[in-house]
């Protein structure tokens, strides 16, 4: 994912709004709150409420969608303030107090934007696919690992499926799954709800059973070093942009966690049973990593992060051969070109899948359910 759709331009950060005088008076918590908080609120139209008792502050506002929305102290020194109607789904947030931009203390934290801050959940009409439901849960577990190619420690996080435990001879498939710029390795368990779209899927027959893996794929925060450091080193990136140069995060990948995956847990290890999709910044990196890798993958999934084209498939040998699935999606806000793509793959006979989010742009609902559709059509 680009910052910029996470953090406003200088000049959207200075777009400042009186708080919404049409909001219907029907506020509930929100299920990202913090235990025992009624604050953050969200109405039907979608409008957010924050409040922050600050009574010697002289100024506090809400900044969500790229606008700032004053907030009104009362005699008790509680501010409120309300925001325009957001899109349904997930979006990052912060309060602004005297300039400073800080988290809202009643939210859970997630990391976006390259900080730890504030999140709110817009409700929509179709969020029962990644609720926790009564089937059987699978587990996300943390995972320390060595780096050969960076000499350090990492850490990912990988799904399991419910059965995984309950049967010891069976080997399972993997999806190698990436965040988006500015995010790291929590942000498909935490905004994602990577866990409950497959336990949910699985548990009702739509889906088979496979591992998923989330690693860190921030390749301007990678360091390379002996054999594997690029002979000219990539120049760091600016706010905003991608890392020119080498992707450390590919040589991470094959070097150090698909190795680690086929040792440490019980996968099929060859490309019929390995997938690999992204987000954005990581939709982006599965393009050039599968299209580098060509007998590498057989599945592959680009969420609102470019699209595969004719020319792309000729220039990697091996691709077509190997490939079962390529599967392109973009919110129906996000200018999306995935399925003008999708029908000139299935013109050179790719199976080939093109997917729009209605209603969504650059976000987290646009990627949960992009995963929903995905998990669908692999390893089948």
């Amino acid at each position: 994912m680009m910052l910029a759709a996470f953090s406003a331009s200088a000049q959207q950060r200075n777009n400042v709004a009186p708080s919404f005088a049409g909001a219907v008076e029907d506020f509930k918590p929100n299920a990202t709150n913090q235990l025992g908080h009624q604050y953050p609120m969200v109405n039907s139209q979608g409008a957010v409420r924050a409040q922050l008792r600050a009574p010697q502050a002289n100024s506090v506002m809400l900044d969500i969608g790229g606008v700032r929305y004053e907030m009104v102290k009362d005699e008790n020194g509680v501010w409120t303030g309300t925001s325009a109607p957001q899109d349904v789904g997930f979006h990052y947030y912060q309060l602004n107090v005297d300039g400073a931009s800080v988290p809202d203390p009643g939210s859970i934290y997630f990391f976006g934007a390259g900080r730890w801050g504030s999140g709110i959940e817009i409700p929509s009409a179709d969020m029962d696919f990644w609720q926790v439901k009564n089937v059987p849960q699978g587990s996300i577990v943390e995972k320390y690992y060595w780096s050969k190619a960076t000499e350090s420690m990492r850490h990912c996080y990988v799904y399991l499926p419910a059965e995984y435990d309950k049967n010891p001879n069976k080997k399972y498939p993997v999806l190698y799954l990436q965040h988006g710029n500015a995010e790291n390795e929590q942000g498909w368990s935490a905004q994602g709800h990577t866990g409950q779209i497959l336990d949910n899927l699985i548990a009702a027959g739509k889906a088979v059973p496979f591992i998923v893996v989330m690693d860190y794929g921030q390749s301007q925060n990678i360091h390379l070093v002996g054999q594997y450091a690029p002979a000219q080193p990539a120049q760091p990136a600016q706010p905003g942009q991608r890392a020119a140069g080498p992707d450390a995060f590919q040589t991470v990948l094959l070097v150090d966690i698909i190795p680690m995956v086929e040792k440490e847990y019980r996968v099929i290890a060859d490309a019929q049973h390995r997938a690999m999709a992204g987000l954005s910044m990581g939709g982006g990196q599965t393009r050039r990593i599968t299209l580098a890798n060509p007998t590498m993958f057989a599945y592959v999934g680009m969420f609102s992060g470019g699209v595969m084209s004719v020319e792309d498939i000729n220039g990697a040998a091996g691709f077509k051969q190997t490939n079962k699935v390529v599967f392109m999606s973009s919110g129906s806000k996000e200018n999306p070109r995935v399925m003008e793509a999708a029908e000139s793959l299935r013109g050179i006979g790719m199976n080939a899948v093109g997917y729009i989010s209605e209603g969504t742009a650059h976000e987290w609902h646009t990627w949960r359910r992009s995963l929903y559709e995905f998990a669908q059509l692999l390893f089948k």
